[in-house]
């Protein structure tokens, strides 16, 4: 299998070819799905991304992965509120339920942190329409590497 030069840099363990404008930014692939962080304090975030057709999935509703993706990043950010800049943190445990379907317009992820221990994070976030409906509701847990 022939690999891109983004995934050799990946394996090999080499720099990565981007870098963050800022420790509380979107990387490539959250801009790639149109997330905005509209706010990031103090264990708490709240980010949007609008419905596009590359995120729909076959009978044009938003794709269950762009959902998960926005609720798992809104609680990446609210985490990196409370770490110091540089942290190393990853997802080790969630779960999402659907309340109701995205059709259109933009999603609001509203998440905060609700427990933490040493290297251990557990979040929420609760995922609105633009109607200010809720479409979901998402928990995770993230493990912080030892320094």
């Amino acid at each position: 299998m022939k690999r891109g030069l983004f995934d050799q840099e990946m394996i090999t363990g080499e720099s990565l070819p981007f870098e963050l404008p800022h420790w509380i930014a979107c990387a490539p692939f959250e801009e790639y799905l149109g997330m905005r962080i509209d706010e990031a304090l103090e264990g708490r975030a709240v980010l949007t991304m609008p419905f596009k057709v590359r995120l729909a999935q076959g009978k044009g509703l938003m794709h269950g992965g762009a959902v998960t993706a926005l609720a798992d990043t809104a609680v990446a950010m609210a985490i990196k509120t409370l770490l110091p800049e540089g942290s190393h943190f990853a997802t080790t445990d969630l779960a999402l339920k659907f309340h109701a379907p995205v059709t259109g317009g933009s999603v609001r992820a509203e998440a905060r942190i609700t427990s933490r221990d040493d290297r251990t994070i557990t979040g929420e976030a609760l995922v609105y329409d633009e109607q200010g409906a809720k479409v979901a509701t998402f928990t995770s847990t993230f493990r912080v590497r030892r320094q």
